[in-house]
């Protein structure tokens, strides 16, 4: 095992064991590590990034692609300036396929993690609103995110892109694509069927039929999961993946990490959806729930962080797409939200979530299907046990 260990931080004799490398800086010497290894790989690597969707679309790709080859993706969230190297320094000679998920909060961040994974293929989720306060707004979203697509372009790489993204599509001129997306045209195509809570769907690829293809029946909620499904799908076929593994693969997936969760509780019927929320994730979150036929429909959602100066009109802007609603309940948790109570008070506000917890009894929910999203810092899952 190689230990680097920062100047900083030694006091006293170092070792003289040559598995101990004393730097000036560990983190400057873990990215180059990790550079310098990724360097000495031969197989294909697949960057992702984007506003929402991302740690979806690198799991569902993983489980295809796994069908076929020995697969590495990053383990849960790692994918920062720091997860990105040490996901790369995992990969060994034995993998032959690699995900490497690329997260940022600021503009530079895509463009140096790419730098450091060297992704051969790309892809971006979309382009939402998120990290709006280190972004610098949407027109900054779109340049950091799109950092992923300037890489891939000067290595002469390919894009995975949802040819229905008006976005996207925008932003990746000059570059070499494989589309998904409902059109026939597109190299894979697909369609959203509406028979269950649950995406169910279907395939093929470019100008063919999907009369005769198998409905492929997920245990994903959500109508906006459709489209990483489809996108799954499209890498897979791509790379060489049998139909028929990409459609157990997708079919056996089960949600987990708070992410598009179905839980049945004794009382309830909970949505969890509480790693993370931003206004455009909230904003698709409610608007399918919305559409769901279900009786007693109840939202609790969290503050949508990090979004700065922008954060009071987003908050407000989401009430409002409330207030269009059929639900019977409104639960709202978090600072950001509360300070909007005066404004909205025939709805449940509280500033944070054991104010929540305390008062559940009042609130007596039961016999109800729930949405809880939120950002992970407001903490929804704790309230899973009360439900």
């Amino acid at each position: 095992m190689l230990v680097v260990l920062t100047q900083l931080l030694i006091r006293g004799t170092v070792s003289n064991d040559r598995n101990i490398l004393l730097v000036n800086d560990v983190l400057e010497t873990l990215q180059q590590l990790a550079k310098h290894h990724r360097q000495q790989l031969k197989f294909p690597v697949i960057g992702i990034t984007g506003s929402n969707g991302k740690t979806t679309n690198k799991e569902l790709i993983h489980a295809v692609l796994s069908k076929k080859y020995n697969t590495y993706a990053t383990k849960g969230n790692l994918n920062n300036h720091i997860g990105v190297p040490l996901t790369l320094l995992a990969l060994t000679n034995e993998h032959e396929m690699a995900i490497v998920e690329m997260g940022a909060n600021h503009q530079g961040e895509i463009a140096m993690l790419s730098d450091l994974s060297d992704p051969d293929y790309g892809m971006i989720t979309n382009i939402g609103k998120a990290h709006l306060e280190g972004f610098g707004g949407i027109e900054g979203v779109k340049k950091g995110k799109s950092e992923l697509y300037k890489h891939i372009k000067q290595k002469k790489g390919k894009i995975f892109i949802n040819g229905n993204d008006s976005v996207l599509t925008e932003l990746s001129n000059d570059l070499d694509k494989i589309y998904y997306g409902e059109n026939s045209n597109f190299d894979v195509h697909g369609k959203l069927f509406l028979n269950s809570e649950f995406v169910e769907f279907k395939w093929n690829i470019k100008s063919e039929s999907l009369d005769n293809q198998p409905l492929v029946k997920t245990h994903m909620f959500g109508q906006y999961n459709f489209i990483n499904l489809l996108c799954a799908a499209c890498i897979g076929n791509y790379f060489g993946v049998k139909e028929t593994d990409i459609n157990d693969a997708l079919a056996s997936y089960m949600p987990e990490m708070n992410r598009s969760q179905v839980k049945k509780t004794e009382s309830n019927t909970l949505i969890l959806d509480a790693y993370n929320a931003n206004p455009s994730s909230m904003s698709l979150a409610i608007d399918n729930f919305n559409k769901q036929v279900f009786e007693n429909k109840i939202v609790i959602l969290g503050d949508m962080l990090e979004l700065g100066e922008y954060s009071e009109q987003e908050h407000e802007k989401i009430i409002k797409q409330i207030e269009n609603c059929t639900f019977k309940k409104v639960v709202f948790v978090g600072l950001q939200f509360f300070r909007l109570k005066d404004k909205f008070n025939h709805y449940y506000f509280y500033e944070n979530i054991e104010d929540f917890k305390k008062d559940n009894t009042t609130i007596r929910i039961s016999s109800s299907t729930i949405l809880i999203k939120g950002s992970r810092g407001i903490q929804l899952e704790k309230i899973v046990n009360i439900l």
